[in-house]
């Protein structure tokens, strides 16, 4: 294997547990994603992994099952569609998140995220950061994924002429989650991209490796970043405005059609078919959603029970219950469970209420799948020894109230006390 494997982070490249394969990561700003680009995606699944495709909570797609000499041949079929991976991985910033899709506000949001991604991307002043750097755009706080990020811009009140954010910073989930707190209320836009280069030159001259930029928070406190970032030349700087047609690809959000894909995991062909439907219904754009799922905004004009019964043939029923699943032990070389499967057990043991909650399952202290966000979150927290001397995952259990992040109720539960506590639910 090559001696370059670390490098090939920084273009969206991880590797598999599975020795000698590897995952390629495919940054969307927004989630967003045309058709032809998504049958892109499939074809080089098909043609050098197994034909499938992952879909994360931070709208991002990844092909599995790649060789190493498989590697410049997928790149150059993402780039051949305007697609990159650069920063989708390591010490860069990573994709620009957007979690409130069907939000009134989401074109200026969707926007922003898209001037955000092409400006950082492949840009050498925020590559090799001390550790990865996580920007979301919202249209408002109901999702509170705002808190997560590094840098987490909501859209505020403005007027015709330009859009204000309020910027929260150093937040973060994994081993030790901290809620991101409010920078700065009503930014103008102009500032955004500058401000966000202050925050970042701070974060990289004062954070040792490896360490994330709520660490710094922690290390300094809040009024000495401040001070750390108005010394930044570019804190203050404010952009000309941009004046021309509208960016936003998708269509206003008027109608909004959820295509439910179990645990995040599609086949090629059916991303092929969710392809056809939004260049036939929603102007030839999708979105991969928070919750893992892809969603259609219709195209004026267009029916929306002629288009859900479209998503109907093609397999997209109700889902069984909203559950965010990362790859876990089945690919990642972290993971501690067998997510899906874990995940298929619970489902199996749920009762109403409990379908009717949303779930995460993290398969390590990461917290991919930002189970401190949803009504009850999962996350694996260690392998330990059972009686038969065969080391087994023990899960932590969080229970969430839709105001900030969850709560550890259980610790160190088995498979089997988990599934009891998910019955019990009802």
């Amino acid at each position: 294997m090559s001696d370059r494997v670390a490098e090939y982070r920084l273009d969206g490249i991880y590797r598999q547990r599975q020795e000698g394969f590897f995952m390629q990561r495919v940054k969307l700003a927004a989630g967003v994603i045309s058709a032809d680009q998504a049958r892109a995606v499939a074809s080089a699944s098909i043609d050098f992994g197994k034909g499938t495709i992952h879909l994360t909570t931070r709208g991002s797609m990844e092909i599995h099952w790649l060789t190493e000499t498989d590697l410049p041949a997928v790149k150059r079929a993402l780039a051949a569609v305007g697609l990159t991976s650069r920063g989708a991985c390591g010490g860069a910033v990573r994709g620009v998140t957007c979690a409130s899709q069907g939000a009134v506000g989401f074109p200026e949001a969707e926007t922003m995220a898209g001037r955000i991604h092409r400006h950082f991307t492949a840009n050498p002043r925020f590559e090799r950061l001390p550790k990865k750097f996580k920007i979301g755009v919202e249209a408002d706080v109901t999702s509170r994924r705002h808190l997560i990020q590094d840098v987490g811009l909501v859209l505020a009140e403005g007027d015709d002429n330009a859009s204000l954010y309020d910027v929260y910073v150093a937040g973060g989930l994994g081993r030790e989650p901290q809620p991101g707190f409010l920078f700065e209320n009503g930014v103008v836009e102009g500032r955004i991209i500058p401000l966000i280069e202050a925050i970042a030159s701070v974060y990289t001259a004062n954070t040792q490796a490896g360490k994330r930029l709520k660490h710094l928070i922690r290390e300094v406190g809040e009024a000495e970043f401040r001070r750390l970032v108005a010394l930044e030349p570019s804190a203050a700087e404010e952009l000309p405005s941009v004046s021309g047609l509208p960016e936003n690809l998708t269509p206003v959000a008027g109608v909004r059609l959820i295509a439910p894909v179990q645990f995040g995991e599609l086949s090629s062909a059916q991303l092929n078919d969710l392809a056809d439907i939004a260049a036939q219904w929603s102007a030839g754009f999708l979105m991969v959603t928070a919750d893992q799922d892809i969603a259609f905004h219709l195209s004026d004009g267009f029916n929306s029970g002629e288009a859900d019964s479209a998503l109907q043939r093609a397999g997209f029923g109700t889902s069984q219950a909203s559950f965010r699943v990362c790859p876990g032990s089945h690919q990642c070389r972290v993971g501690l469970s067998p997510t899906r499967d874990i995940a298929r057990s619970l489902i199996e043991v749920m009762g109403p209420a409990a379908k009717g909650m949303s779930w995460a399952l993290s398969g390590c202290p990461n917290s991919c799948t930002q189970p401190q966000l949803a009504d009850a979150g999962i996350i694996t927290a260690a392998l330990v020894k059972d009686e038969d001397g065969e080391r087994a995952p023990r899960f932590d259990l969080y229970r969430g109230d839709n105001q900030g992040f969850g709560v550890l109720v259980e610790h160190s539960l088995t498979l089997k006390q988990l599934c009891r506590k998910v019955q019990e639910i009802g």
